[in-house]
This record gives structure tokens, C-alpha cells and sequence, in this order.
């Protein structure tokens, strides 16, 4: 039995022959149909999502299989106090694979220690998640038909950011691969991150405008700044349209840019790029219905 609980739980040869499978599962669905009949994902939702638990849910309804689960605490004997560690157990019985969301950074590994079918991290507080990396893995290359000789730059949360960490982690495995990260001091990517970086000889460098280096990108990952973050409300007020893209900024950027974002998006992004092919932010979604499905079948060990 096997978990998915970083991005670093999987080989580079892994991640792209999940790459490959979810790219064959766009060109063929209907080969894929049925493939998990019989077979049920269960997802436990410890805090709120859209895109990640609806794309598991899509993901295993597309395949054939089926699901359930919960999707906030209080609907979950959680409310009564019961542990992850009894929750996990329980659900074992009744389903054959678990995708987990926590608040709590390390939720999903404790879970993984106990429980008797297999565990995805679905997003560990401002720790890890590798499904979301998957996905942006496979926007990257189906947008810039590469994973290599990229410069990618990361900009907002860079501290916080989850999707951030994990997207850095998979990506410093190519070659030629350089980082520009964009944001306030107060939210620059850790220093663990960074030393993961210096002792893996990645380039990297660290600004605080994004006009400044939009045109060098050939990929922008955007996240949200948040407010609550600050300390200071004047120094939040001075540097937060430094990290809104426009149209303007958008102006400034290569013609072969691609822009991704997690999501949910707040004001990070205008709507007004949204029309612009460069825009990447919402194939990404699609996408990660395709890299679950790959995940799902890898982790059941089920062929087409």
C-alpha cells in the first residue's frame, strides 16, 4: 500500500509517466470509463475546498468508481471530538482510497500511520500539496511543452503559500530551471525552502516588484497577499498593487507567458485578463481532473 503525502513521495520518472497517463486519459476517456467500477474514494474535507475535493469527486466518478465522504468538520464525528487517527480508521472500512484535506501541517502522515487503505494529502494547512503540484506540472508542460529551461517566477504568499512549496520542491528536479520570487519580505519563501534550493545548486533570486521582472518569465505562478499576514496596515497598503496583475502588467510580459494560479483567486488577478490566452489559470483546473485520475489509478493499481 502506498500514500501520497509530499510531491518528493514520487520519482521524477513517476510523476511523468502520471503525466503521460493523464494526457492519454484527455485523448481516450472512454477507455478509462469503467476502470474503477467497484472502487470508492472517500474524501475527507477537515476544511473548505472547491476545486481540489470536486476534481477527486469528478476525477472518480469519470472512472467509473464511486464516492463520499464530508465535506467540513462539523459535518464529521470531529465535532464530537473523535481523532483523525479513529475517523481514518472508520472510513477504512468503507471505502478503498482517502483523499484528506487539514488544517493542521502533518494531519495526513499521522493518518497514514493508522489507516488501512491508501491516504492523498488534498492540502495540509501551509505545508504541502501535491496534487496541486501535479496539476501545475502538467498545465506547465501542455502550455510550454517543457519542463526544463524554464525561468518561473512565484509571486504573493510565498511564506504560506502550500501550493508554492510543493510546486519549488517538484519543479528544482529539471534541468535548467531558474526561480524569481516576488513578494513582500514579510511573505518570502522560507528559509528551509531556500536552502533545499542552494544545496540543489537551483538559481533563484528574490525581488519585491513584479513590473520589474514580468518580462522575463516564461511561467508566473500568482497567489493571494494576504492582509491578515501583515503586521503594519501601512506597509500591507503600500505594497498590495504591487501583486495585482493587469492588463498593464500583463503589457510588460512576454507573448508566450503562461500564467497559473491555484485558486480561488480574489483580486490578484484582474477579471480583465482573463480573455487573454495567457491566461492559464482555469485549463489548470481542468487539468487537475486528469492528474487525479492518473493518481487514483497508479495508487489502486488499476489498468485501463
Amino acid at each position: 500500500m502506498r500514500h501520497l503525502l509530499d510531491i518528493r513521495d514520487l520519482s521524477t520518472a513517476e510523476i511523468d509517466e502520471l503525466m503521460d497517463r493523464a494526457e492519454d486519459i484527455i485523448d481516450n476517456p472512454k477507455k478509462y470509463s469503467e476502470c474503477m467500477h467497484g472502487k470508492k474514494l472517500a474524501t475527507l474535507f477537515f476544511e473548505p475546498s472547491t476545486r481540489t475535493r470536486l476534481s477527486f469527486e469528478a476525477a472518480m466518478l469519470e472512472l467509473g468508481g464511486s464516492v463520499l465522504g464530508f465535506s467540513e468538520p462539523n459535518s464529521s464525528s470531529a465535532a464530537k471530538g473523535e481523532s483523525v487517527g479513529d475517523t481514518v480508521r472508520t472510513v477504512g472500512c468503507y471505502a478503498d482510497i482517502i483523499a484528506m484535506r487539514h488544517p493542521r501541517e502533518g494531519a495526513p502522515m499521522a493518518a497514514s500511520f493508522v489507516s488501512p487503505i491508501p491516504i492523498i494529502n488534498a492540502g495540509d494547512g501551509g505545508h504541502n500539496h501535491p496534487t496541486q503540484t501535479l496539476t501545475d506540472l502538467l498545465t506547465i508542460r501542455r502550455e510550454k511543452g517543457r519542463l526544463n529551461q524554464l525561468v518561473i517566477g512565484c509571486c504573493g504568499d510565498l511564506k504560506f503559500g502550500r501550493t508554492v512549496h510543493s510546486l519549488i520542491h517538484a519543479m528544482m528536479r529539471y534541468k535548467s530551471i531558474r526561480f524569481v520570487f516576488i513578494s513582500p519580505k514579510e511573505l518570502r519563501v522560507p528559509d528551509y525552502v531556500l536552502e533545499t534550493l542552494q544545496k540543489a545548486g537551483v538559481s533563484y533570486v528574490e525581488v519585491e516588484k513584479l513590473d520589474d521582472v514580468i518580462g522575463t518569465l516564461d511561467v508566473l505562478y500568482m497567489t493571494r497577499v494576504q492582509r491578515e499576514r501583515f503586521f503594519n496596515e501601512e506597509e500591507y497598503l503600500r505594497l498590495k498593487d504591487s501583486y495585482i496583475l493587469d492588463v498593464d502588467k500583463m503589457k510588460l510580459a512576454r507573448k508566450d507567458l503562461a500564467v497559473l494560479h491555484p485558486l480561488p483567486r480574489v483580486n490578484e488577478i484582474s477579471v480583465k485578463v482573463d480573455d487573454d490566452p495567457r491566461a492559464c489559470y482555469f485549463r489548470q483546473v481542468a487539468y487537475g481532473k486528469y492528474m487525479r485520475e492518473a493518481l487514483l489509478m497508479k495508487l489502486l493499481e488499476v489498468e485501463a
